[in-house]
């Protein structure tokens, strides 16, 4: 309580220095300023903000902007509340209950396209690179390690889903579902779940919302199902699912409790993914530009912390996130990845220094190629029906994806010599597009300029011209 009260009147003494600052201004003739006098954005329309967060390792960036008082360099008082679900979360930012909340990259792409609930949602930053896994049972995982090579007495990754097919076999042949868990439909989750799966010959499932059918079970070999981050252990070593694909601390929690194995990361699945977005809805963007562009400017001050000279700031970020505020989990399972390592097998801890990315390779723009990929996969699996052109999925990701936004907060940053211009693209002449990229688990080639060729290329999942 204590703390709360110190904060809310050092918040407090800020906009009664800055109003005055304002008010001198005015009275000397000089218009309405910024305090910072490299700033140029206006004033916020709107000081006192709410933002919604699921409790995952990946929200890091609006814990780290809070904590050190990049909110509030911007003039910005910011409460952050956890969600019950992504949904919960999601409605609550269309209805206004949220100014902005932490997000899978493909939410705001499935509300404006009408998958779910129907709403136009933008975001101007991308919070992370990487940071989820696919984890199996030990029933699971013993049966699977029969169909993996080794070395040196451990298997060898990446693990394809080659080694579950015969375990999933096995259950067909008992008469028995599998079953899997995912955190919401159009979840980065689910598209890198079906994606290791159909590489593996496993058929995950379409769906047919114009059939009225979306549960995403059609022809599947394997049942996805939805469920909570923080419940997917529990739910696992309940028997109710027998693998699930999350993000930390959530699979690591599984190796500390003894009831599964992480088997693959999304980094191997498809290296340098997006992860998470900070979304807002359009029509508070409207109203709120300038607010906005303080918002970005403050996350974008966070991932550089958190990625600063390498890493040397995660321990640190490990014990915000460990608060019950934040993630709530114990220290040692949220440094198991985010302080660079990742353990699989209980034992078989490996580096992965880029498991959790959040600033370098430039993490935090928002491309529209990462948005036409999530909406290629929506059209893989059915949730959208029906045949879309190339121009449509490039004019979906620019209404979305606002990468101009996050220019201008970007320029402000290095003007006040807050950040560096090296990190970030030219702005000048970027495009949005990122470069054909190979680092897919089945080596097929992602080129986001050509979304309906890309989708001519896989062996299971919707065609251009398909239609369940």
């Amino acid at each position: 309580m204590k703390t709360y009260k110190l904060r809310f009147n050092l918040n407090l003494g800020k906009r009664v220095l800055r109003n005055t600052l304002l008010a001198t201004a005015m009275s000397l003739g000089l218009g309405t300023v910024s305090t910072n006098a490299l700033a140029v954005t206006g004033e916020a329309e709107k000081e006192e903000l709410k933002f919604g967060f699921i409790k995952l390792t990946d929200m890091a960036p609006l814990a780290v902007a809070y904590e050190k008082g990049f909110f509030e360099d911007e003039g910005l008082y910011v409460t952050l509340e956890p969600q019950a679900n992504w949904k919960v979360l999601l409605d609550r930012v269309i209805d206004g209950e949220l100014d902005g909340a932490h997000m899978l990259a493909g939410q705001p792409l499935g509300a404006t396209i009408g998958f779910g609930t129907q709403a136009d949602i933008i975001t101007a930053f991308s919070m992370d690179l990487n940071g989820n896994a696919i984890t199996v049972s030990n029933k699971v995982w013993a049966e699977m390690k029969k169909h993996i090579p080794h070395e040196n007495g451990k298997p060898v990754h990446p693990i394809k889903a080659d080694s579950l097919k015969p375990v999933i076999e096995q259950y067909k042949d008992a008469g028995k579902p599998f079953n899997m868990g995912m955190v919401f439909p159009v979840s980065t989750h689910n598209y890198e779940l079906r994606y290791w799966l159909a590489a593996g010959g496993i058929h995950p499932g379409f769906y047919a919302p114009h059939k009225g059918d979306t549960s995403g079970k059609i022809k599947a070999d394997t049942f996805l199902s939805v469920t909570p981050p923080p419940q997917m252990p529990s739910t696992m070593e309940a028997g109710t699912i027998d693998g699930y694909c999350v993000g930390e601390p959530w699979n690591q929690q599984a190796v500390f409790k003894g009831i599964g194995v992480p088997v693959v990361t999304d980094y191997e699945i498809w290296k340098d993914n997006p992860e998470k977005v900070f979304g807002v809805s359009a029509d508070w963007a409207k109203k709120n530009p300038n607010t906005h562009i303080k918002v970005v400017k403050a996350l974008i001050r966070a991932a550089e912390w958190l990625d600063a000279d390498n890493n040397k700031n995660r321990p640190e970020a490990v014990k915000i996130l460990a608060k019950s505020q934040y993630v709530g989990a114990d220290y040692d399972v949220i440094a198991n990845s985010m302080t660079g390592t990742f353990e699989y097998e209980k034992g078989d801890k490996r580096s992965v220094p880029d498991f959790n990315v959040f600033y370098r390779h430039n993490a935090t723009y928002p491309y529209y190629s990462d948005a036409i990929w999530y909406l290629t996969q929506m059209r893989r699996w059915g949730q959208i029906a029906d045949k879309k052109s190339d121009s449509w999925f490039k004019d979906t990701a620019k209404k979305v994806y606002r990468p101009d936004i996050y220019a201008l907060a970007a320029k402000e940053l290095i003007a006040e010599g807050k950040v560096l211009k090296k990190d970030f693209p030219d702005f000048a002449k970027e495009t949005g597009f990122k470069k054909p990229q190979k680092h897919f688990i089945d080596n097929i080639v992602y080129d986001g300029s050509q979304p309906n060729a890309y989708l001519e290329k896989f062996k299971i999942g919707l065609k251009a011209s398909d239609k369940l």
